[in-house]
């Protein structure tokens, strides 16, 4: 760790470990996600079956998705896409913890345990929200535009590389989406947001809800987009609560 009178040489240099550190970590972790070949794909490919857990528990009737591949390196390069995603989710804490460690003896005491708090909550609500969408959105979504057919003549053929990257793309958004509440809790800190100004937009806040629930579920299933609507509309809420603790 490096001292308050270290030159910004010695700093970049620090930097350049951190960087590097973490880069190894995640390669690490992504080489033997790509070895678990099996587990890591029987854990992506679960919610194309209604054999998921989350489908048997909605009494889904019985469906399965046949994915196809279309391309020569397809099927290598989605199993290296999705290595690195779960590399990043188990290295991530660690790189975290890199990153603090990096700039915490800039900070006063008062501001590490905020900066704690903030990195802490952050990386909590970003896999909550991974972890809602992949146990109940996506494969509420899967469902539906995987099954759904404008005729009986026409056949779905879905590839397994829209699969996987709508996968990765709604849990990365989902994940950014359960940031809500530590954002509107460093707004409210900073005195840029209240909890009066927040119950005020309530009505507007709840039409953006649906227009970005839509968006990530650009189903016509209102059930599916309730689903998907409830959670965020409770983040706002619980937002609401945090803004008013912290303006405290």
């Amino acid at each position: 760790m490096k001292s308050e009178t270290a030159t910004f040489w010695e700093h970049l240099d620090a930097l350049r470990s951190v960087i590097i550190r973490s880069l190894v970590v995640v390669g690490v972790a992504a080489a033997v996600a790509f070895l678990l070949k099996e587990p890591l794909f029987q854990v992506v490919l679960a919610p194309r079956s209604s054999d998921f857990f989350v489908y048997r528990w909605m009494g889904v009737e019985p469906f399965e998705l046949h994915l196809m591949n279309t391309g020569l390196t397809e099927q290598f390069m989605i199993h290296m896409k999705t290595a690195l995603y779960a590399g990043l989710l188990l290295a991530s804490p660690y790189v975290l913890y890199q990153l603090f460690r990096f700039v915490s003896p800039a900070l006063y005491a008062n501001e590490k345990r905020y900066a704690v708090w903030i990195v802490g909550s952050a990386y909590l609500m970003f896999i909550v929200g991974t972890a809602i969408d992949y146990f109940l959105i996506f494969p509420l979504t899967v469902r539906f535009l995987g099954t759904y057919q404008v005729s009986p003549d026409v056949a779905n053929m879905l590839t397994i590389q829209s699969y996987v990257d709508t996968l990765i793309g709604m849990s990365l958004v989902m994940g950014v989406v359960f940031e809500l509440p530590v954002v509107c809790g460093l707004l409210g800190r900073m005195g840029l947001l209240t909890a009066p100004m927040m119950q005020q937009y309530r009505r507007h806040a709840v039409v953006a809800i649906l227009v970005v629930s839509a968006i990530i579920t650009p189903t016509t299933d209102v059930f599916t987009l309730l689903v998907v609507s409830l959670p965020i509309w409770l983040l706002y809420e619980v937002s609401i609560g945090i803004v008013r603790v912290v303006k405290n």
